[in-house]
């Protein structure tokens, strides 16, 4: 599938590592539909990019509001035939803390959020995919989530969000060769440390010391090489049921 001809679903569409993909699509010539929580960033980038992309403020947790998300963004771009999953959240927590346990609800919260938030959407969307033509590759769709290196070098504090990440890298394959039978691929980046806005309220020195501990290039990575790895994966077939580490070869410390 070429890039211009993608009519994308993009989770977390309105800001970091969403927006890239989305500025991206649209600059290539495809379609975006931004499904995010945040009205003024999401109809911000909306009005930004014009008539090829649509904001839709939906919940990736909530059954019900991706399903008519998924209805609207298809009427709008006329399919889905897309999907990059950038929602999710991270907390900084031990298991045996200062302050006691590690607390339960929160650790539910991340799994919810970004592992049972990416299953919802791709069920729902893969269902709608199904019906798409198949083009001259016999691809119907592409799905590509998003992990994290904290799936594999998971750190002191990370449990809740490295296996919420594990378990994306680990559903797969089993959904890539489910659903190889309707052309539709799946695939998943693990980003290492890139300048999203989480690392917004963080001073230019902490930056830069976390860049550094990136072997090449050292520094963090730019929202625009996840879009471009995002690119890479829709135009080439044979990408399908991996993992790709995004992340200059860096390997997480325990702290």
């Amino acid at each position: 599938m070429q890039i211009k001809a993608c009519h994308a679903v993009v989770t977390g569409g309105a800001s970091g590592l969403g927006e890239a993909t989305v500025r991206n699509i649209v600059r290539n010539g495809g379609k975006a539909v931004i499904f995010d929580q945040s009205d003024e960033r999401g109809l911000g980038l909306q009005n930004d990019l014009g008539e090829a992309v649509l904001f839709i403020k939906a919940n990736v947790t909530i059954e019900e509001d991706i399903q008519a998300a998924v209805e609207q963004a298809s009427e709008f771009m006329g399919d889905v035939n897309t999907v990059v999953n950038c929602a999710g959240i991270g907390i900084a927590e031990k298991v045996l803390g200062r302050n006691g346990l590690h607390n339960l609800s929160l650790f539910s919260k991340v799994i919810n959020v970004n592992l049972i938030g990416t299953f919802n959407v791709i069920r729902i969307a893969a269902e709608k995919m199904t019906l798409n033509e198949v083009n001259e590759q016999g691809e119907r769709g592409v799905i590509i989530n998003t992990a994290s290196i904290a799936a594999f070098d998971g750190q002191i504090g990370q449990a809740a969000y490295s296996a919420s990440k594990g378990g994306i890298v680990g559903m797969t394959l089993p959904i890539a060769r489910e659903l190889a039978r309707y052309g539709i691929r799946v695939m998943t980046i693990a980003p290492g440390l890139f300048h999203t806005p989480m690392f917004d309220t963080l001073p230019q020195e902490a930056k830069d010391s976390l860049g550094k501990m990136v072997p090449f290039p050292s520094r963090l990575g730019y929202p625009s090489e996840y879009a471009q790895l995002v690119q890479s994966i829709v135009e080439n077939p044979m990408l399908n049921g991996e993992t790709i580490r995004l992340d200059g070869a860096i390997r997480m410390q325990p702290k």
